[in-house]
């Protein structure tokens, strides 16, 4: 195996792929680029048809090079020479997806290219067979144990080639597929990390090494080749991994370096910002990216999401028109028309078009999270956790199909299969407080309401994005007694939705001023007593009361009853909150240190 310093050796043509010096060097763009289109012409000899098309974005996105830098083609060699008419004809079988007849007419060719094509081949058409199998025979949803039949075979020969140390780095990176789709994951990963020292410019090995690390320990321990490429492995694997912080770093110091043109990276971002929902930044991103490339049909599914978030049913409409123009039969077109009929509340057409993304590719994330969404909406939750299940098998780091799983049980009233799925979608995203009220509630439902109380602090601490962790937490505190932690919550939360300054209806609004006014009313504080009484007068389900707590109070002072003495800290409210606008006084400042994870 080449070290990572050294040249990138491609025995295929028996010529040196050149790469930049051990470093991530980026100021020779134009050694970059020439490196990008060699790579893209490799590629997409062997077949290997998205790795060719990233890298020849890359390449497009970065100046023109002038005709006396262009670069010659690899020379030919013998063995190439001798295999040249069954390549030339097998490559032709393979481009119309005729693999098993492919792979006949390049059995027992020694050029390494042609063997690349032999194995690529069988492997593919196990693949072809066993999703057709899989689809025709027992649907998207049933729990089918078809296997790709070629791997075994392939594993065996493959591992002498690998121990004979003939394979290059299309080789390896062929090997550690069948690794990773035979489970076994720690070899594949050592296969991947070994494809990408020897050949650090195939994107798809990279891509594949991603898929199978699960955490940033992990990562710490993996001994990759210090090239330029391990900068867009480390942006890619840090979105994946919701590093996002890390992530956009790394995405503006790429596009600092020069590939600002570059639509993988722009898309790249907008995903980041749609992982940390930020949607405003992220569709903002994404409609500059559709003026750049508007016949890009990539990560539209997401954007989708975002445009269904915010039910903008129009743009999503033309979104999905749009699609459907381009090309009415890829995964992600479906799943925008899914998400379009979700947002008309049409759920059965919905999963109709989840289905029918699955049959065009079934091991596609997106459809089954979203088909297990729809499953959920139509009350049929055996169907959403078949879906969830398959989302995980495809992508374990996916929290949103562990967090719809936790959605499920908690319908099914199953509190501990709830807390363990909420406890592994709050793995994947520690900063999500839908992750941690989930959480708390389970909590509270097992009776554990000391970890109840932790999480929803936890949840208002990292930025409360529903507004509900302090009510809930008030709430709590109410259960246990515990009347002054109860009245700094429902303090805190009021202060919160007074000075976001967006006019949005709360629904615990009432029960905190209804709260506050009795709260006040023990306390004998009668002027903050009667400006949260006046405020209950302004909803509906807390009008009633809040007068009859008015007139206790003004017939308590007729009687000369004098408000308490004992004159806690000050602590201000919002002006408009205070029935004369003037501050009013309460128990001491929010104090939830003993809570506190």
């Amino acid at each position: 195996m080449a070290a990572s310093s050294s040249i990138v050796s491609v025995a295929a043509t028996a010529s040196s792929v050149p790469i930049l010096p051990s470093s991530c060097d980026f100021s020779n763009l134009r050694e970059i680029k020439k490196q990008l289109l060699l790579i893209a012409g490799l590629t997409r000899e062997r077949g290997l048809l998205h790795s060719s098309k990233w890298s020849a974005e890359l390449a497009f996105s970065l100046p023109a090079l002038p005709l006396a830098d262009l670069q010659p083609p690899p020379p030919i060699t013998e063995e190439d020479a001798q295999d040249m008419d069954a390549y030339t004809l097998a490559k032709a079988y393979f481009d119309v997806k005729e693999y098993d007849r492919a792979a006949h007419f390049l059995h027992g060719c020694n050029s390494k290219k042609a063997y690349f094509l032999y194995m690529y081949s069988r492997y593919l058409s196990g693949e072809k067979k066993k999703d057709d199998e899989t689809v025709d025979s027992l649907g998207p949803l049933e729990k089918g144990q078809v296997k790709n039949e070629a791997l075994r075979e392939l594993r065996v020969e493959l591992s002498k080639k690998h121990q004979a140390r003939e394979l290059d780095g299309f080789g390896l990176y062929l090997y550690g597929v069948v690794l990773r789709k035979l489970d076994l994951v720690k070899e594949a990963i050592d296969v991947f990390v070994e494809a990408t020292h020897v050949l650090p410019l195939h994107w798809g090995a990279w891509l594949e090494l991603c898929n199978l690390i699960t955490d940033k320990e992990m990562l710490k321990f993996l001994s990759l080749p210090d090239t330029w490429m391990k900068e867009f492995f480390l942006a890619h694997i840090y979105t994946e991994l919701q590093l996002i912080e890390e992530a956009l770093q790394k995405y503006q110091n790429l596009i600092d370096v020069g590939f600002s043109k570059s639509s993988y990276i722009v898309s790249q971002i907008a995903v980041a910002y749609h992982n940390i929902r930020d949607i405003d930044k992220a569709l903002s991103i994404f409609n500059e990216l559709r003026k750049q490339d508007p016949y890009r049909i990539e990560n539209m599914d997401t954007f989708s999401n975002l445009l269904y978030v915010r039910s903008m049913k129009s743009e999503l409409s033309y979104l999905a028109h749009n699609l459907c123009e381009i090309d009415k039969y890829r995964v992600e077109t479906c799943c925008v028309i899914g998400n379009y009929y979700s947002l008309r509340s049409q759920h059965e057409k919905a999963a109709l078009y989840f289905q029918r993304a699955l049959k065009l590719n079934p091991r596609y994330l997106g459809a089954w999270t979203l088909m297990g969404h729809e499953y959920m909406e139509m009350k049929n939750t055996s169907a959403a956790i078949q879906a969830y299940r398959h989302a995980i098998e495809v992508n374990k780091r996916d929290y949103r199909a562990w967090y719809g799983l936790g959605q499920t049980y908690e319908i099914l009233k199953m509190p501990f299969y709830c807390l363990y799925y909420y406890r592994r979608a709050h793995q994947l995203r520690p900063n999500d407080s839908r992750m941690l009220v989930a959480l708390g509630e389970c909590y509270e439902k097992l009776n554990q309401l000391v970890e109840a109380k932790k999480c929803y602090w936890r949840a208002y601490a990292v930025g409360d994005v529903e507004k509900m962790a302090l009510v809930k937490l008030a709430k709590l505190h109410e259960q246990l007694t515990e009347s002054e932690q109860a009245a700094q919550c429902y303090i805190k939360y009021i202060q919160d939705i007074y000075s976001c300054g967006e006019i949005v209806e709360h629904l615990e609004e009432s029960t905190a001023f209804r709260y506050l006014a009795q709260y006040y009313f023990k306390c004998k504080l009668w002027d903050e007593a009667s400006a949260c009484a006046q405020k209950c007068c302004a909803f509906n389900d807390t009008r009633e009361e809040g007068k009859a707590l008015l007139r206790q109070i003004l017939q308590l002072r007729n009687q000369g009853e004098t408000p308490s003495s004992e004159i806690p800290a000050p602590f201000f409210l919002p002006a408009s909150l205070s029935a004369n606008n003037t501050p009013t006084r309460r128990v001491s400042p929010l104090n939830l240190s003993s809570v506190t994870p």
